[in-house]
């Protein structure tokens, strides 16, 4: 996390080493707290640990409801924890807003902790308002239970280990930075035995982990992590600003619409922010939040249409940002093979969608075409063909391209074919024929090793195709394997592939 080359957001990923699609992610902001806390104390030399559930036991886990202290791309087989009786889901943030008469958590956060800054009150106690989170989660984890959550009792128990381990080394002064919802939890009084008994049996697999490059539209809680923020890029902005945040924001709103070709003045800005703070007063918050400014940018620089506002809310206020992490982060050699390959060809992962037109007359536009290609075969999606524009010649091809962070673990199990992506597609292609039942499924497929550039898989494919053609009379079956050997068939000139095979 010290390095200068990683950049949030980004992600912890840990994955099953023999099952690498049982996978959880940890997303991580710049405004997150618990990076805030690393970084802080990696530059102060303070002792940082990490006090959750180890991902050797959180991946063996199945969780009955699906709830995760990571964001889970894949089920696991292993036994559940013993059974309790159903509690329902709670979400104690909004438990809390609607008791205080609010329809929105995010606003009644802003309104009682982010905007309730010590800095504007030299007397006021900057711990006030977790006492008071804490005090009402006591209330809460109280009536509701686990609220949900049967897997959060072993979690806790591990933490409270953890934590009892830290005061031993370091007596009191020990900051823990976790989930309110969790708070009563450390707190209670609990014997070691106690805790050591609720973790005796867990389920281990063997799990490796490393850092991954996240994007701010998987921080939004609609795209499923469920720890996420719907306005990731609005909290990275306030995180980032040093003053002024509402003045900023708005220069930011009318750069955005000035380069849409939109006429927004600077009086526009003055406009707006004058009538967010009105709006503030009146609805009687202490500052400004995302619906005041978006209200206020509505009426004054959309003219009221919600169109140009949709564009606001996709790039700024969750925002397009793509992470990054240095090159000496673990990864599987599949994953750094693939990164080479983006480099030396310049196709640069980004989390905004792209269209990308390719020449394959041309070397480094064909070499793309190749990895693409091969990459779809191993079920990685980073691109997808798209319809071309102007030319309809055969040496040309259009992809929509757009990196989501979900594809780690895609080419972590793609990683079991091979440790570069040219031999991982050869034997997958090879596999794939051998499992081929239908005629057309093995012309298909002799089509994309054709497109992708994989002479050593041909061979395999074909005699597949022959075994099938010979055992396979169905005239319509043949009839659907006929286009995919007819495109094969210029694929030889187009891209200097030998279709003799």
């Amino acid at each position: 996390a010290a390095d200068p080359q990683m950049r949030p957001p980004v992600a912890l990923l840990a994955h099953a080493v023999d099952d690498p699609g049982r996978a959880a992610f940890w997303p991580l902001a710049e405004f997150s707290p618990e990076w805030v806390a690393v970084r802080w104390a990696l530059a102060h030399d303070v002792p940082v640990r990490f006090i959750d559930l180890p991902a050797t036991h959180s991946l063996a886990l199945k969780e009955p409801h699906g709830d995760q202290p990571g964001e889970e791309t894949g089920p696991a087989e292993t036994p559940e924890l013993p059974e309790q009786e159903a509690t329902p889901h709670v979400d104690p943030i909004r438990v809390l807003a609607e008791t205080a008469g609010y329809d929105d958590p995010e606003r009644w956060w802003e309104d009682v902790v982010e905007h309730r800054s010590p800095a504007a009150d030299a007397t006021a106690d900057a711990l006030a308002p977790f006492t008071a989170l804490a005090e009402a989660m006591t209330a809460l984890r109280e009536a509701y239970g686990d609220g949900g959550h049967p897997r959060d009792a072993v979690r806790e128990a591990y933490m409270r280990i953890q934590l009892r381990t830290a005061r031993k080394e370091f007596g009191d002064g020990v900051a823990v930075v976790c989930g309110a919802w969790h708070v009563p939890a450390l707190a209670a009084r609990t014997t070691l035995a106690a805790d050591r008994a609720l973790l005796k049996g867990l389920p281990k697999v063997k799990a490796e982990m490393t850092w991954v490059p996240w994007t701010h539209r998987r921080l939004a809680r609609h795209s499923g992590y469920g720890a996420g923020v719907d306005s990731p890029g609005w909290y990275g902005h306030l995180f980032g600003a040093a003053d002024r945040p509402i003045e900023r924001w708005m220069t930011k709103v009318a750069g955005l619409l000035r380069e849409e070709d939109r006429f927004v003045s600077t009086a526009h800005v003055i406009e707006a922010v004058r009538l967010a703070e009105s709006l503030a007063a009146m609805r009687g918050r202490p500052l400004a939040g995302l619906s005041e400014t978006t209200d206020a940018v509505r009426a004054v620089m959309c003219e009221g249409s919600d169109v140009p506002l949709a564009l606001i809310q996709d790039r700024l206020v969750v925002g397009e940002t793509l992470g990054e992490v240095p090159d000496s982060a673990p990864a599987v050699p599949l994953q750094r093979d693939l990164t080479r390959s983006q480099r030396t060809l310049r196709l640069k992962p980004e989390a905004l969608e792209k269209e990308l037109d390719l020449d394959l007359r041309k070397e480094t536009d064909a070499a793309r075409s190749r990895l693409l290609h091969r990459l779809r075969l191993l079920s990685i999606g980073w691109g997808e063909p798209a319809e071309g524009r102007g030319s309809t010649g055969t040496f040309r091809e259009s992809w929509r391209l757009r990196w989501e962070p979900e594809l780690h673990v895609r080419v972590a199990e793609a990683g079991v074919w091979g440790t570069t992506v040219a031999t991982a597609a050869t034997a997958k292609a090879e596999s794939q024929a051998l499992a081929a039942t239908a005629l057309s499924e093995v012309t298909a497929l002799a089509e994309h090793c054709l497109l992708a550039g994989l002479p050593e898989a041909l061979p395999v494919v074909m005699r597949a195709l022959a075994d099938r053609a010979a055992l396979d009379a169905d005239v319509g079956h043949l009839a659907d394997a006929l286009p995919a050997l007819a495109r094969s068939l210029r694929y030889g000139d187009v891209r200097s592939t030998d279709t003799a095979a």
